[in-house]
């Protein structure tokens, strides 16, 4: 497997992890034009998001565990 079909392969995982949306499969030939500095870029912005919402669901779960107590 080349690096190129890894990234987005990568990316293809990114993408399923958020739970309750439907499973992506990403065509590997409507990605080959781009290339790995713009799949990496991808992947980061990917992440920055997910990290995003994590520290979003976090700051929600305390304000609900603040009006619980």
């Amino acid at each position: 497997m080349s690096t190129k079909e890894q990234l987005i392969l990568d990316i293809q995982n990114l993408l399923n992890s958020y739970e309750g949306i439907e499973k992506t499969s990403i065509n590997p030939e409507l990605l080959e034009f781009m290339d790995r500095n713009t799949l990496i870029s991808i992947i980061d912005s990917l992440l920055t998001q997910k990290e995003s919402s994590k520290e979003s669901d976090l700051a929600w779960l305390e304000t609900f565990k603040k009006h619980g107590s």
